[in-house]
């Protein structure tokens, strides 16, 4: 018996990263999982048969969040496609490209805001019409909210909203037992952090955690799997660290 037995998921950026290890550690608990992707069909196609093989469901569309009207389609989706709304998380998120504010323009900041916040809101208005009570709604932030760089203004900016959206949603579902957290991952081993990361060495960025490792996108699937089970039932409005340490 998986702690989501009989839930219906819904993962946004579910195709690989963090949020691949977040559908497949979410169907491995037993919940029935719909995931969007904008352009890996492959690594979609990829998920579903792990998963699959794995004795769980999972299902991606494709739905580009960039359009205005995907995040509810995505939505509506899950009515048809899921036993209940029950979990969601807001994984997608635009891979920013370094740029100060003053070379960043401004077809830019709509795509980033559009996808990492816009969404992310779409998806939690029809949540709070459609989730079913007891519901959880995570949202995957960023340690650039609390630890911002240079160059990463509408990266930390886009998230830091999400994070705005957490609190003010947890205050207005709480009495149907719905909670809501976000998560901020640290240095987690994946195409963004390297991208991101021109010359870094796995081995440089180790010594930054106490842990003395670069994180695993399944450290942050496991803690987002604890969230959405019923032992994280007195945990809401929370943004939370997973960093390893790194702080």
């Amino acid at each position: 018996m998986g702690t989501l037995d009989g839930k219906g998921a819904v993962v946004t950026g579910g195709s690989r990263g963090i949020g691949r290890a977040i559908v497949q550690r979410l169907a491995a608990e037993g919940a029935s999982v719909l995931f969007n992707f904008a352009r890996s069909a492959d690594q979609a196609a990829e998920v579903e048969r792990a998963v699959r093989e794995a004795g769980g469901q999972a299902r991606g569309i494709r739905a580009d969040l960039r359009e205005p009207a995907a995040a509810d389609t995505l939505m509506v989706m899950a009515q048809e496609h899921l036993p209940g709304l029950d979990v969601l998380v807001n994984n997608a998120a635009v891979e920013f490209t370094s740029q100060l504010i003053a070379d960043t323009e401004a077809e830019m900041y709509d795509d980033v805001m559009g996808v990492n916040a816009r969404s992310a809101f779409l998806t939690m208005r029809q949540a709070a019409r459609t989730m079913r009570d007891g519901g959880r709604i995570i949202n995957i932030s960023t340690l650039n909210t609390t630890r911002p760089g240079p160059k990463s203004a509408l990266y930390a900016a886009s998230k830091g909203a999400l994070e705005q959206l957490t609190k003010v949603a947890a205050i207005e579902l709480g009495s149907r037992g719905i909670t809501v957290n976000a998560v901020c991952p640290g240095a987690t081993d994946t195409d963004l952090l390297w991208h991101n990361n021109p010359g870094a060495t796995p081995e440089e960025v180790a010594k930054l955690t106490p842990l003395g490792r670069v994180g695993q996108p399944a450290d942050i699937a496991d803690f987002v799997a604890l969230l959405a089970g019923p032992d994280a039932r007195w945990i809401t409005g929370e943004i939370i660290g997973a960093t390893g340490g790194l702080g």
